[in-house]
């Protein structure tokens, strides 16, 4: 929550909140629940493959328009 407090007026001026994860040896799908509910934005258990990791930063990083890529 903190870290939204933060990157709440941040985001007027078009800074925007990094992704909050949560990587944590809790398993279960209430574990889950609850970190998403404190405001996280995933979630990886572990112990994890690097191929997780490797999706879940995918899922969250920034998308860069196909316009700028080639420039």
């Amino acid at each position: 929550k903190a870290i939204h407090d933060l990157f709440a007026t941040s985001e007027q001026s078009g800074i925007r909140r990094p992704p909050i994860v949560a990587v944590t040896a809790n398993a279960f799908e209430e574990d889950r629940r609850r970190c998403l509910a404190a405001g996280m934005d995933d979630y990886l258990a572990k112990p994890f493959e690097p191929a997780d990791l490797q999706a879940l930063l995918e899922r969250w990083k920034p998308k860069i328009p196909a316009s700028t890529q080639a420039a």
